[in-house]
C-alpha cells in the first residue's frame, strides 16, 4: 500500500462507518499464481506471490515463524495409493518452498506443526510416515523445527487463548504452547472441499490447532489424556461431552444443535480471533474434491493448478472460494455450504477479515484467469 492509498483509505473510514453503521472488516491483498504441477518451480512462483504482497522480510526478520501445515487424517490412508501430497495432504514441495523463503527472508525460527492424526508422537514419524523428505525440509532453512501439538509434546504446558469478547463456542481455547510462542502465523492449506464445512482452506485448516489431548473422544475428564488415539468427533462436532476440565465448557451446552456444519465452523471462527493468522498460503497445484480426504464417500482427484496467498485468512479463503466455483458470501443450504454455515461470514462477523470480492486487491493471476470449478 502506497502512502496515497494509506491517506485515502484512514480518510475514508470515518465516512463508511457512518454509512454502514460499523467498521467493516479489515482487507488485505491476495495473490494468485498458476502453477499446472509440483514438477515447476514452485519456490519461483512463490516468491512472486510473496513480492506481489510486498514481500516477507518485513513481516519475519529475526522472528520466530510457526507454520501449521495440513496433514488431514492417517498417513496410511491414501487415494488410490496416490502420494498425499497429490491429494489431501499439504504438497512437500509447498512446504520446503515455504520454508526456505521465510528464511531468505531472515526468519531466526521456522516451525512446523500440526496435530497429527491419533497419536501424540513426535511429529517427525508422521512426516517420515507420509514420506516426505525431512532433512529437505531442516535444510531448506535454517532453525526449522517440528512439533505435534495433540499434546504437551515438548511443551511443560498449555497455553490459554481467551477470546477478547462474546466467542461462538467456547470462551478460551487451550492449546499447545508453540501456538503462543511465536511471532508470526502461518497457516499452510490446501484447496480441498469439507464434508463438514464446505471448504477446508486456511481457516478450516487451523481447526487442527486444537488438541485431541483436550477436546478429542478420549481426552480425560479431569486432566489431559497425553496419549490420545481418537478424533474430535463427541467433543466438538456433536457435543457428546465436554473437553477435559482443564478447558472451560461450551457456552452453550444447551442449545440444542449438535451437527459440526453448525459447531466446527463456529470453532474455526473463534480461532481466527484467538490465533490471528499472518499468513495464509493455499496449495490448489492437486488436491480433492467432495471432501477432505479418501474416507469421503464421492472424493475426487482435482488438478486446479493454483497456488494462492494473502496476509488475511478471510480475504485470502474468499478468493480461494471463488477460485473454486462458489460464491464466498453463499449461506447455508448453497454450496458448497450444503450442510454448513459459512465460516467465511461467521469470521468476518467476528472483525477477522473481510469476504467481500469488492473490497479485495487480487494479485497476480485474476480470479477468472485462475477459476476452476469443483462442482461439476
Amino acid at each position: 500500500m502506497t502512502r496515497r492509498e494509506w491517506i485515502a483509505m484512514i480518510s475514508a473510514a470515518p465516512l463508511l462507518e457512518v454509512l454502514h453503521g460499523a467498521p467493516q472488516a479489515p482487507v488485505a491483498p491476495v495473490a494468485i499464481a498458476k502453477c499446472a504441477t509440483y514438477d515447476e518451480d514452485v519456490t519461483a512462483k512463490m516468491a512472486a506471490m510473496f513480492d506481489q504482497l510486498g514481500g516477507l522480510e518485513k513481516l519475519v526478520r529475526n522472528k520466530t515463524v510457526t507454520i501449521k501445515v495440513n496433514m488431514t487424517g492417517s498417513p496410511g490412508q491414501r487415494f488410490h495409493g496416490l502420494a498425499l501430497g497429490l491429494t489431501h495432504y499439504t504438497h512437500p514441495k509447498v512446504v520446503g518452498a515455504t520454508a526456505y523463503l521465510l528464511g531468505r527472508a531472515g526468519a531466526k525460527r521456522i516451525r512446523f506443526v500440526e496435530s497429527a492424526w491419533a497419536t501424540a508422537g513426535p511429529l517427525e514419524d508422521v512426516i517420515l510416515d507420509a514420506g516426505w523428505n525431512i532433512r529437505a525440509l531442516q535444510s531448506s532453512a535454517a532453525g526449522v523445527e517440528f512439533e505435534n501439538t495433540n499434546g504437551l509434546g515438548k511443551s511443560k504446558k498449555y497455553a490459554r487463548f481467551k477470546f477478547p469478547g462474546t466467542a461462538y463456542m467456547y470462551p478460551e481455547y487451550v492449546m499447545h504452547q508453540a501456538y503462543q510462542d511465536t511471532d508470526v502465523f502461518v497457516s499452510l492449506a490446501k484447496l480441498k472441499n469439507h464434508a463438514d464445512c464446505g471448504v477446508t482452506l486456511s481457516l478450516k485448516n487451523c481447526f487442527g490447532c486444537v488438541p485431541a489431548s483436550i477436546y478429542g473422544d478420549d481426552a480425560g475428564v479431569d486432566d489431559p489424556n497425553e496419549k490420545p488415539t481418537k478424533g474430535r468427533s463427541d467433543v466438538v462436532h456433536f457435543a457428546k461431552r465436554q473437553p477435559a476440565k482443564i478447558a472451560p465448557p461450551e457456552l452453550h451446552p444447551n442449545a440444542g444443535v449438535k451437527n459440526a456444519g453448525y459447531r466446527v465452523s463456529r470453532v474455526v471462527a473463534d480461532l481466527a480471533v484467538v490465533r490471528p493468522i499472518h499468513l495464509a498460503i493455499v496449495d490448489g497445484v492437486a488436491s480433492t474434491a467432495g471432501g477432505e480426504g479418501p474416507w469421503v464417500r464421492g472424493v475426487r482427484v482435482v488438478k486446479p493448478g493454483v497456488l494462492i496467498a494473502g496476509l488475511n485468512p478471510v480475504c485470502t479463503d474468499a478468493v480461494a472460494t471463488a477460485v473454486m466455483g462458489y460464491n464466498p458470501r453463499a449461506t447455508r443450504g448453497t454450496p458448497p455450504f450444503r450442510n454448513a454455515d459459512n465460516t467465511l461470514l461467521l469470521a468476518e462477523a467476528h472483525g477477522a477479515g473481510a469476504a467481500d470480492l469488492k473490497r479485495i486487491d487480487v494479485r497476480g493471476v485474476s480470479i477468472e484467469q485462475a477459476l476452476y470449478r469443483y462442482d461439476v
